[in-house]
């Protein structure tokens, strides 16, 4: 075979393998679309709040991957608070302060369901209470006080005080800035800050059994109304019987005895014979 034979089949067979490629590669995620959907989330920055299991996911784009998990009741109502914050902010369109004391009966349905009315669901101290975690408990991803950052170990710090998690001071500066508030206490207004870390609202969603945002969040609260209070379940209890009631017997007549019936006229009958003795 001719040396430029073999050349232009090289060339020819190269080229169509290279401009063949994009049609290879649709073909494979054309039959896993999971996949499909794997690398386009991985390939942008969002946040998933995943009320099926309590988890946030947080994903920048090529930084940080975290996975918080809030397990037990009353920090699961700090994620659900979040949640609310963030349905409220889609549903306005808008990444705003969103005023707590508008949804003070809501607050307290997620406290006595979710929360298991870990804390009072009176005005002042409920609203009092989530001003306070936000302020300062939510934000400090570095101690993690209300969740459990998965994947990693808390370790002993130098000049720390307890156990605290490594990380960046990207990592945690970026998550301290998600928090910011206007006013306080009962007049408390929250704003879940997406735009600080450079996500959007369409970058962040809400899921709840297999439907997403808005949906989602209506069928959780509409889960818990059904569902009513959520509690750990003791120990069944065993009843103590009580003791059977004793019957009470009807008052018997006191028995005097002979002697002391009869005392004085024994006395006069001994003084009589000893009269006559005389």
């Amino acid at each position: 075979m001719p040396l430029s034979s073999f050349c232009y089949k090289f060339h020819r067979t190269d080229r169509e393998i290279i401009l063949g490629l994009p049609l290879i590669l649709e073909k494979i995620l054309d039959s896993n679309p999971g996949r499909r959907v794997k690398m386009v989330e991985n390939s942008r920055s969002s946040i998933q709040i995943d009320l099926n299991e309590f988890k946030l996911h947080l994903h920048l784009k090529g930084k940080t991957q975290l996975t918080l998990h809030f397990n037990s009741p009353s920090r699961r109502f700090y994620l659900s608070v979040i949640a609310l914050v963030v349905s409220e902010m889609k549903r306005l369109g808008k990444i705003k302060f969103i005023p707590l004391q508008e949804h003070l009966d809501l607050l307290a349905l997620l406290n006595e369901t979710i929360g298991g009315a870990a804390g009072s669901s009176e005005k002042e101290n409920l609203l009092h209470r989530i001003y306070a975690k936000w302020k300062n408990a939510l934000p400090n991803l570095e101690d993690a006080p209300l969740f459990r950052v998965l994947g990693k170990k808390k370790e002993e710090g130098e000049g720390a005080i307890g156990r605290s998690y490594a990380l960046t001071d990207a990592e945690k500066d970026g998550w301290a800035n998600l928090f910011e508030y206007r006013g306080s206490n009962e007049f408390v207004r929250l704003k879940f800050a997406i735009d600080k870390i450079g996500i959007s609202l369409d970058e962040t969603s809400i899921i709840f059994g297999d439907s997403r945002n808005g949906k989602a969040w209506d069928q959780f609260i509409a889960s818990l109304k059904r569902g009513g209070k959520v509690k750990s379940e003791p120990g069944e209890e065993i009843p103590v019987p009580e003791p059977p009631a004793v019957p009470l017997s009807p008052p018997q007549e006191r028995k005097t005895p002979w002697f002391s019936r009869y005392r004085w006229l024994i006395l006069v009958v001994v003084i009589g014979v000893m009269a006559g003795a005389i």
